[in-house]
């Protein structure tokens, strides 16, 4: 896994159009200014795909029980991916995501007998993918919580002790704790540099913002737990997904309360809150409240299939996908691709989960740094021409490709360049150039206050007002396939009915 900086900051906000210089981007042989969807005269309207959005009126929760694991900002509902697993694929076809976040798709492939394949740039969303498709099994996470609780009965004084003066002192710079996956706990293979002299991740200091955040008995236990897991074992790493889901929320599931469980508040508003309202976080048990979402979590039979999570840009994500497909024996080409690519510039998901990248050990503006080249229109319709061209070798003939394309129409309380339409720029500038063939828009508008950008307050729905889905195929086999299963019945019983034993 790529190393990034470890030390937390917080971000500046990224620069409005308005504010950058007027530049031009080149698509193939098409010289795209700042104002293109006016200077082009894109059409407005693309052919629609009658795909019923029946995936909004599941329950909230419908799909595997991995799913909720931890929240992600922008994810859309496992219901939503299930549309498309059981109208284009069959049991044993390969399903990719370029853009995999929580890892929805994968895993909702794999848990539907499919090999889900997720890809993301973003280490946490590796992470978390990772642990949904390849999970240890019940057993080997009841034996691992055991051997936690044991050696933290050996240890605790130790940790509560660091905690105790981090907290009297927060944010003390000379102040050093073990570095995430330092102090190996037993049972977890020893992380060391290549030369094997020193720790992997160096000790670090804790900012002030961690140490207003918990409680010190919970503090004590995740220093512990982030200095003893290690992310590469595959138990481990799905301890510490778990535990980044309930690292803060409003309710006694979470080890913090001074925040919500859907994004982290900025470090600036936790220090100003915690010195306004004189708040204290309550104390929690990590390992108690560990057991209960472990428990929540394995309520269903593991995913059928195990899947792959690869940690990368998703522009050459297609020969990685087929590289590791290869690996494992598996079809290298797939007939599935559902997908959500960035919005434009709503999300920063290293400033919004700063919290739960502590916990890991990842800078969050080093995060935002890595994964901002595609923020603005035009950069953004070069960035997606390159990942659909560099999808096309890992892709079946026939294969259909879902993408979710966000509308945005306010940027931060300016109306958003190019935002508007985004899906027909997509196929007309990105899609159609690499050699695809279109076989409709499907739209799926939700209510703002079912959005996670609700967070932007008045903003909330005017950020991402309508998702288009827009459907491609690489082929007009495909395409015919795509228009052919659009209307197709779907049964949305979950867990899905067992036949009968004779």
């Amino acid at each position: 896994m790529a190393l990034l900086s470890l030390e937390s900051d917080r971000l500046e906000m990224p620069k409005a159009p308005e504010d950058r210089p007027m530049r031009s981007v080149r698509i193939g042989a098409v010289a795209i200014s700042t104002d293109a969807e006016h200077a082009l005269h894109l059409p407005s309207e693309l052919p629609s795909l009658a795909i019923e959005p029946e995936w909004k009126d599941q329950q909230r929760l419908w799909g595997h029980s991995f799913h909720p694991m931890c929240s992600y900002l922008a994810s859309f509902p496992a219901s939503l991916t299930h549309a498309f697993i059981a109208r284009y694929t069959r049991p044993g076809d390969v399903v990719l995501d370029p853009f995999s976040g929580r890892g929805t798709t994968p895993l909702q492939a794999c848990a539907e007998g499919r090999v889900g394949a997720g890809n993301d740039l973003n280490p946490f969303a590796q992470i978390l993918t990772a642990a949904k498709v390849d999970p240890p099994t019940k057993a080997d996470v009841k034996i691992r919580l055991a051997t936690l609780r044991l050696a933290w009965a050996a240890s605790s004084r130790e940790w509560n002790a660091l905690a105790d003066r981090i907290v009297a002192d927060p944010g003390a710079s000379d102040l050093l704790v073990p570095g995430p996956g330092s102090r190996p706990i037993s049972g977890t293979p020893t992380r060391r540099s290549p030369d094997g002299s020193i720790p992997y991740r160096p000790d670090t200091s804790v900012s002030a913002e961690v140490a207003l955040a918990f409680h010190a008995r919970t503090l004590a236990q995740l220093l512990y737990l982030r200095a003893g897991l290690d992310p590469d074992d595959r138990t481990d790493r799905f301890f510490l997904a778990t535990l980044t889901g309930i690292l803060h929320g409003k309710s006694a599931s979470y080890l913090s309360a001074v925040m919500p469980n859907t994004f982290s508040m900025a470090p600036r508003y936790v220090r100003d809150f915690v010195a306004r309202t004189g708040f204290q976080s309550p104390e929690r048990d990590a390992f108690a409240l560990l057991e209960d979402k472990l428990r929540r979590l394995y309520r269903q039979p593991l995913p059928a299939t195990r899947g792959i999570a690869l940690l990368g840009d998703a522009r050459d994500a297609g020969v990685r996908f087929r590289e590791a497909l290869h690996e494992r024996g598996l079809p290298e080409r797939a007939r599935l691709v559902v997908s959500s690519p960035p919005y434009l510039r709503v999300v920063k998901y290293g400033y919004y989960n700063w919290l739960r990248l502590w916990l890991l050990g990842y800078d969050a503006s080093a995060i935002d740094d890595l994964l901002d080249d595609a923020h603005h229109h035009d950069a953004y319709l070069v960035f997606m021409r390159e990942v659909l061209g560099g999808l096309r070798s890992a892709l079946a003939d026939d294969a259909v490709i879902a993408l979710v394309i966000g509308d945005v129409e306010m940027d931060r309380g300016r109306p958003a360049s190019g935002g508007v339409g985004l899906a027909e720029s997509v196929w007309e500038l990105a899609a159609a150039p690499e050699g695809y063939r279109l076989a409709g828009i499907a739209l799926d508008d939700v209510a703002a206050n079912r959005k996670m950008t609700k967070l932007w307050g008045d903003e909330a729905g005017q950020a991402t007002k309508l998702d288009r889905i827009l459907i491609l195929a690489t082929s007009e086999a495909g395409r015919r396939r795509a228009i052919n299963g659009a209307g197709l019945p779907i049964d949305w019983q979950w867990p899905p009915r067992l036949p009968r034993a004779l």
